[in-house]
């Protein structure tokens, strides 16, 4: 099923993230975390692109997804960046999703490699934008729902919000059927992007990325890294309970209920959890917001 029709079935699309086994780890792992997660019926579990897992086609994110679609029955969407890639390289992949009976894809442009960000001159040229690689997608013929990202308090490299949304239309305009937000923790941000997304014409359906922070070590990435906004409230729990690690856990996972409460409480599209391979803390979320959808 093209999950761009599940938005026309429920009011709140609600799905879940894994990311394939890291280097040294069995794909055993994501396999159990899967059927327990399965166990919670998501509308679509997304897989996150792997150029070869942990070395070999077992482990890539075609047959995790295919594992999802076609073991555990549930929809699936497979990650696909382009960068770097040459219009060959993406034809074997449609071709490769396309046996394995894959319907969804997540265009993404993905990370610049450091030996490119030093020169500013790319290696490969064929693509250079998602929206180039969601047009690429749509003209071969094959009939994939396309989905997006996109970033609620502006994209990294955007000059301004206004060049972030223009950029952002581009890749609706080239044909993406929904979107997937970067995570957030402020949801009037998400609040905010959704108005200049009207204010510039975008209609499909945007899927508010949510991502659980359950230990310091996390806590401490999402702010070196991430570009989202840290509330107060946020970083007051945070730094309340960092070293008492099963509150933290637990001050994390309330902290991404009250912000999912909230969402569907306005009519969001959809809750995309970012769930990290925890069934554990899928289970939790789920649990608490089940009677909401």
């Amino acid at each position: 099923m093209k999950i761009s029709q599940l938005f026309n079935k429920s009011k709140t699309v609600f799905s879940f993230e894994v990311f394939p086994p890291k280097k040294d780890s069995p794909v055993e792992t994501v396999y159990n975390a899967l059927e327990e997660m399965a166990d919670l019926n998501p509308a679509f579990i997304s897989v996150t692109y792997s150029a070869g897992g942990t070395g070999g086609a077992k482990e890539s994110t075609t047959l995790l997804a295919s594992h999802v679609k076609n073991k555990l029955g549930i929809e699936t969407c497979a990650h696909l960046t382009c960068l770097n890639s040459t219009a060959g390289d993406i034809r074997a992949l449609l071709k490769d999703l396309t046996g394995h009976k894959i319907e969804n894809i997540l265009a993404l442009r993905g990370d610049r490699p450091a030996a490119e960000v030093e020169s500013g001159v790319p290696l490969v040229k064929e693509f250079s934008y998602a929206s180039d690689l969601v047009r690429f997608i749509n003209v071969q013929g094959l009939e994939f729902c396309v989905a997006g990202a996109c970033c609620p308090e502006g994209h990294p490299e955007s000059e301004d919000m206004i060049s972030d949304v223009l950029n952002l239309k581009k890749k609706v305009d080239a044909g993406a059927d929904f979107l997937v937000s970067q995570m957030f923790f402020d949801n009037s941000k998400f609040y905010e992007f959704k108005e200049r997304l009207r204010l510039a014409d975008i209609t499909v359906p945007v899927s508010a990325g949510i991502m659980p922070v359950t230990n310091k070590r996390q806590f401490e990435r999402m702010i070196m890294l991430s570009g989202a906004s840290l509330p107060a409230k946020f970083t007051q729990t945070f730094s309340r309970f960092e070293d008492r690690p099963e509150a933290l856990a637990d001050a994390g996972i309330a902290y991404a209920i009250d912000q999912i409460i909230d969402l569907i409480s306005s009519g969001v599209d959809g809750i995309h959890l970012y769930t990290m391979n925890k069934p554990a803390v899928a289970r939790k979320i789920t649990e608490s917001v089940r009677s909401l959808l």
